[in-house]
């Protein structure tokens, strides 16, 4: 069965993005970016909120038009147009490059989904991972730690009133050379 894997960057306080949606601390450099194209070319889709999806669909269908892009971000952008891809949201209309629209995060359609034949379902998107965790959908934690401090913003995880921790267990831990460190919790 397939999981459902939380695949995202954060600054060392947590926050996923700083104010006014600033993800500029973002330490991405060569290796760093073909760790990505690795871990999502295993990947059997992708799963995201509308911003999040907006936001890639904004650069990456054409970025290896460009002859200047660095040939990692060419190989991505090839990755990322041919990914299955759902998006969940209540107001978009219409998505290209191999999206599904999906209204509402629904255990039983997620269970579904997961049965599906295919690699892991990568999940983005602080409000999305948010509801999945809020239903207990999460696998697998991909925790790619930056190293900086944002101070303020969004967070990665939200706060709950959960009276019980949820206990993790470290599968993975893994240095970049730019100082990021992943973080892997089944």
């Amino acid at each position: 069965m397939r999981k459902i894997v939380l695949m995202m960057s954060m600054s060392l306080d947590g926050y996923i993005e700083g104010p006014d949606r600033d993800i500029s601390w973002h330490q991405v450099d060569e290796e760093l970016h073909q760790h990505f194209n690795d871990e999502v070319r295993e990947l059997g889709g992708l799963l995201s909120g509308r911003t999040t999806h907006e936001l890639m669909a904004a650069y990456w269908p054409t970025a290896d038009a460009d002859p200047d892009t660095p040939a990692t971000m060419a190989e991505f952008a090839a990755i990322w147009r041919e990914i299955p891809k759902i998006v969940y949201s209540r107001t978009l209309e219409h998505a290209d490059w191999n999206t599904t629209i999906v209204r509402d995060v629904v255990p039983a359609e997620v269970a579904l989904l997961k049965e599906q034949p295919g690699g892991d379902l990568g999940l983005s998107g602080a409000d999305l991972v948010a509801e999945f965790l809020r239903h207990g959908l999460v696998d697998e934690f991909r925790v790619y730690v930056h190293p900086v401090l944002v101070g303020r913003g969004k967070p990665l995880f939200p706060h709950t009133d959960a009276s019980i921790p949820t206990t993790l267990r470290l599968t993975e831990t893994h240095a970049f050379g730019n100082g990021v460190v992943l973080l892997r919790y089944a």
